[in-house]
């Protein structure tokens, strides 16, 4: 019948809107279920083979519009007209991605108006039609007016496993068929926000339950957070949320974790058994047949493993061809293409079966922004476990692999989104552990809370004993994420400012000017010694150059003591400084390179939580092949750290 699906599985473009055309009757309605997914299909996917302007060009004014008999006219321009209709409605994001087609859309609501009958301009008439509803978003979380813990240790597994299955739900509602199309095409999530998101989560879940189990100080504590990510893991099995899944499986089975003999020692039978089964669930063996036989058993609010199914539609797109007797639209390509999208697309119109809490979910979002090298990660490992090679190394779990698709790619979020990251998760803090509201939480509550970042706690000078203010804490998440793990800095070279009561004149680093006032006049870096007014703090260049003499004492573990035998500014080499691709050069004071900053330009007065960008210069290695800007091992008796990890 003219309203099914085609037959054929090629046709060439004539004929294929032909055969759209005659699934509309004559009010306008799809006719069948299989009309309707012609219709749809040929809207959605006519983009792999054919340049969007060209199907509309070729539907409006090649094809019969113009020269329609006289006796067949009115129907068939009510037909064109329904389904350019349709693919406006449904598909508003192609004409506001391609300037071609709007203007082609212009020359056809010109010919229409001229040409046509009033019902036809009303038809493809964009303000006839109802603003487009983002099917995509996710809602918004429901609003517990509970006080919540913010707090790793006291957050049951099945609510972190929600609050994370709802991070990756959003992501998938905001991943548009262009998007997947783009992936494919060009074979990189490069300048593709929705898909680039999607791969940050997963390789920030991954990273973030490797860090978590190596911040512990014992065995017995990394194993204790091993099993909670096993609860974790069973419970995002439980939701179907297999992406998330295979992110945490992935974290759990890397090698900086399956190492740890004293750590894997500890872990119950039970807890080992079920990574053993989560890894087999995961395992790449026969592309995947495991996860796809129980994925597709699935009904309801399902996450699928986003880069088995890119993988998948790659794969689709490489081995059939476009066309089929040069000039036929190989149909089955696009069918076979459109099936595996719809699939997950279908995500969109689920209703997850949990509710979140915006609290949990900004503290989620924080912890989820870190990024560290494979380097520094295992450099981590090693310092919690060092190599004992008297011991026979423990039999690896084999991982799953684990966001294969994106792994070339290195995610950095701007300033913009570090400090809206920060503020919403203070925001959160607050509200729950600011009991008073007076602007301060216990020192207590704010050490438990950062611990649920791998950085460490670096006690601030306060005006209250025990307690820590909004603009400490803000401080504080600012220096680990913004800097550290985000623009490209190491945590050894962001300042460690503290306020200052100088009991001797001392002048401003930055201006030039005198620290008035009887207390508190300024703010002094306790490891390379400069001063500066609480309103130029901002603006002092973030590298910190330290001083290497002497022992450890500062308040935090991970800097050197400012040498207590030099006063005023002391200063290391210039070999170890930053290179700001900001500036193309580079100001020497006292033997220090720093930012060229334009004092003049009043809106970095009000960049107090951002930075720009730096980069490292090539390290340097001694005769016996050491880096310089490597990890530092200590004493026993002293903690050992990379960057800002405890």
């Amino acid at each position: 019948s003219p309203s099914s699906a085609p037959s054929a599985s090629a046709a060439s473009l004539d004929e294929l809107i032909q055969r759209c055309l005659n699934c509309f009757d004559s009010e306008g309605k799809l006719s069948s279920p299989r009309g309707s997914q012609l219709v749809h299909m040929t809207l959605m996917m006519h983009s792999w083979v054919v340049p969007s302007q060209i199907v509309f060009r070729s539907l409006t004014l090649s094809l019969t519009y113009k020269d329609c008999p006289s006796d067949k006219r009115g129907p068939k321009r009510s037909q064109i007209c329904h389904l350019i209709r349709q693919w406006i409605s449904q598909f508003p994001a192609v004409f506001e991605a391609d300037p071609r087609l709007e203007q082609t859309m212009g020359d056809l609501w010109a010919l229409v108006r001229s040409d046509g009958e009033e019902t036809h301009s009303q038809l493809i008439d964009t303000s006839c039609l109802s603003p487009h509803v983002n099917i995509f978003q996710a809602p918004s979380p429901s609003v517990k007016k509970r006080k919540v813990s913010l707090i790793f240790d006291h957050m049951e597994p099945d609510e972190m496993a929600e609050h994370l299955s709802y991070l990756e739900f959003k992501n998938f509602c905001n991943v548009s068929f262009l998007d997947y199309r783009s992936y494919v095409v060009r074979g990189s999530v490069r300048d593709n926000p929705a898909l680039e998101r999607s791969v940050m989560m997963c390789n920030g879940v991954s990273q973030w339950v490797q860090l978590m189990i190596l911040s512990r100080h014992t065995a017995q504590q990394r194993a204790q957070v091993f099993t909670k990510f096993i609860h974790v893991a069973q419970k995002l099995r439980a939701l179907q949320n297999f992406n998330t899944l295979m992110a945490v499986t992935g974290g759990l089975c890397h090698s900086s974790i399956s190492r740890l003999k004293d750590t894997s020692n500890l872990l119950p039978p039970d807890i080992t058994k079920a990574l053993s089964e989560m890894t087999e669930l995961l395992s790449s063996r026969s592309n995947y047949i495991n996860y796809r036989r129980v994925y597709n058993d699935c009904s309801g609010f399902k996450v699928p493993i986003l880069g088995v199914h890119l993988k998948d539609l790659i794969s689709l797109n490489e081995a059939l061809p476009d066309y089929i007797d040069d000039d036929k639209i190989n149909l089955s390509k696009l069918q076979h293409l459109y099936s595996n999208i719809n699939d997950l697309l279908s995500i969109h119109s689920y209703t997850p079966p949990f509710e979140a809490n915006k609290d949990l979910l900004h503290l989620l979002t924080l912890s989820l922004d870190l990024y560290y090298t494979e380097d520094e990660i295992y450099e981590l490992s090693y310092t919690k476990e060092p190599k004992n090679p008297k011991i026979q190394p423990v039999t690896p779990v084999k991982p799953p692999v684990v966001a294969e698709w994106g792994s070339g790619v290195t995610p950095r979020l701007d300033p913009d989104t570090i400090s809206k990251h920060v503020k919403q998760m203070v925001d959160s803090v607050m509200k729950n552990y600011d009991q008073n509201q007076d602007g301060y939480i216990s020192l207590e509550d704010f050490e438990k809370i950062a611990a649920n970042f791998p950085f460490s706690f670096c006690t601030h000078e306060t005006d209250r004993e025990g307690q820590i203010s909004r603009e400490e804490i803000n401080s504080y998440f600012m220096r680990g994420m913004s800097v550290c793990a985000k623009l490209g800095f190491n945590f050894k070279d962001a300042h460690n400012f503290h306020e200052m009561t100088y009991k001797r004149p001392t002048f401003c680093y930055t201006c030039g000017g005198f620290l008035w006032g009887v207390i508190k006049q300024g703010y002094h870096c306790k490891d390379c010694g400069i001063n500066c007014h609480r309103h130029c703090r901002d603006l002092v260049g973030m590298e910190c150059v330290k001083k290497h003499k002497g022992n450890t004492t500062g308040s935090c573990p991970c800097t050197p003591a400012p040498d207590s035998r030099t006063k005023g500014n002391s200063w290391s080499s210039e070999e170890e400084a930053f290179v700001f691709p900001q500036s193309n050069e580079t100001e020497h004071n006292k033997g220090t390179s720093v930012w060229k900053n334009n004092t003049e330009d009043s809106a970095l007065s009000d960049r107090s939580t951002q930075t720009d960008p730096g980069v490292w210069t090539p390290e340097k290695k001694d005769k016996r092949g050491n880096h310089h800007n490597s990890l530092v091992h200590a004493s026993p008796d002293r903690k050992v750290r990379l960057n800002f990890f405890s």
